[in-house]
């Protein structure tokens, strides 16, 4: 397709629409206009080694993950219950945006305690999230292992410590009610205070209106938070290999073959909803080119 802004803007979103041939295409395409036709620009925030390293998009059957981004080293554990056993890493878009609502909270109201309550779940919502039915486990099931789960991130080449041992929230992130029912978030939750810390000094603003127009896509959003964190930051031009992309985001793609094609997909949406984005893709992997924000208002 057309740069797909470029399309909209000129032609009109029928016109795009009609272009659109594929699922994916279609997908961009409706991603943009919303992006586009969004003027309230509400701002999120993240963790800037989560725009380097990310968690696992599926569930794993190993209860220590290790992911390398430029110059960083995620490791997460799985945390045990009371009964001593493994409950699994977080995975997955549910655990993303948990932690994106979390994380955003933190840094506009400068503390690392959390009203909860209904605002998690209207939150959810607005981001496309629907809970309830097999949702609603879901959502548990991840509230509970980002509760239990410990992080450690390596920064540089030798073993200098970020955040060692750390965790994401002091206690637990609990609901009330079922699958069926209203519930309600607990009254508050506490960051633990390194993580806290980490996300004060190092926060990186993301757009509203682009989470949600990605929506449950858990690649897409790693790209957009990456570029979100890098383009505007860049003096000038950098390449990023395909072994370096595959390093950093093909976690489950044993052939490069196969991650390429997803990350392609995955980077096509995410310049979507970032209309500022300037990068080019070749055959030696993709270069980054310095780009406006992907959010005026920070």
């Amino acid at each position: 397709m057309a740069d797909v802004h470029h399309l909209i803007l000129q032609h009109g979103i029928d016109e795009a629409r009609r272009q659109a041939v594929t699922r994916h295409e279609r997908a961009v395409v409706e991603a943009a206009y919303q992006v586009l036709g969004d003027e309230t620009e509400g701002i999120g925030f993240t963790y800037s080694g989560f725009a380097l390293t990310s968690l696992p998009h599926k569930e794993q059957s190993e209860t220590i993950w290790k992911r390398e981004g430029h110059n960083l080293t995620l490791i997460l554990q799985s945390g045990v219950d009371r009964q001593g056993q493994e409950v699994g890493l977080p995975y997955g878009s549910y655990a993303r945006f948990i932690l994106l609502f979390l994380q955003s909270e933190a840094v506009k109201t400068r503390s690392r305690e959390i009203e909860l309550g209904r605002s998690m779940q209207v939150w959810l919502g607005r981001m496309g999230l629907s809970i309830g039915g097999n949702s609603y486990r879901l959502v548990k099931e991840q509230a509970k292992r980002i509760s239990l789960c410990r992080l450690t991130f390596f920064g540089g080449l030798g073993d200098q410590q970020l955040l060692r041992n750390g965790a994401f929230v002091e206690g637990a992130i609990t609901m009330s009610g079922t699958p069926t029912q209203p519930f309600l978030w607990q009254d508050r939750v506490r960051l633990d205070e390194a993580f806290y810390q980490a996300l004060r000094d190092h926060p990186v603003p993301v757009n509203e209106a682009s989470l949600r127009a990605i929506g449950p896509r858990s690649m897409a959003l790693d790209v957009y938070i990456w570029l979100a964190y890098r383009l505007h930051a860049l003096k000038r031009d950098t390449e990023v290999s395909w072994p370096a992309l595959h390093t950093q985001f093909g976690a489950g793609f044993k052939r490069q073959r196969a991650f390429k094609a997803q990350f392609l997909e995955s980077l096509e949406l995410a310049v979507a909803v970032y209309p500022g984005a300037k990068l080019d893709v070749h055959e030696r992997g993709v270069t980054l080119c310095p780009s406006p924000a992907a959010i005026t208002k920070a």
